[in-house]
């Protein structure tokens, strides 16, 4: 029941802020900006004071552990591996194109539209 209660607090200091920064329209943008990002603050940390809270940073936290795990390609292999994909679009489109050209004279021999 504390942590709906700690959600539900978020939820409102995160509506208010947006919420005020509205209001405050005709202050300076900077200001209001600033102010939006300490009320965004707040709202994470009481957020993240409830259990799905901590859940959330965990995940976050093995998420960054993954994406360090992974192995990234080398320039040039990154390099060889476009210029394939490109060659393979092009080759594609071309033999698409040609299928295309030739079901349209197909067509034409079959009902006689021939020019």
């Amino acid at each position: 029941m504390a942590d709906k209660i700690k959600i539900f607090i978020a939820v409102l200091i995160l509506f208010g802020g947006v919420s005020l920064f509205y209001y405050f329209g005709d202050q300076s943008l900077l200001l209001r900006v600033v102010g939006l990002l300490v009320v965004i603050g707040l709202a994470f940390a009481v957020f993240f004071q409830t259990n799905l809270g901590r859940m959330a940073w965990a995940f976050v936290g093995d998420a960054k552990m993954e994406a360090a795990k992974v192995v990234w390609p080398s320039m040039k292999e990154t390099r060889q591996t476009t210029l394939i994909v490109m060659v393979m679009v092009i080759l594609v489109g071309l033999m698409l194109w040609a299928f295309d050209s030739f079901l349209l004279w197909a067509v034409k021999q079959l009902t006689g539209q021939v020019g």
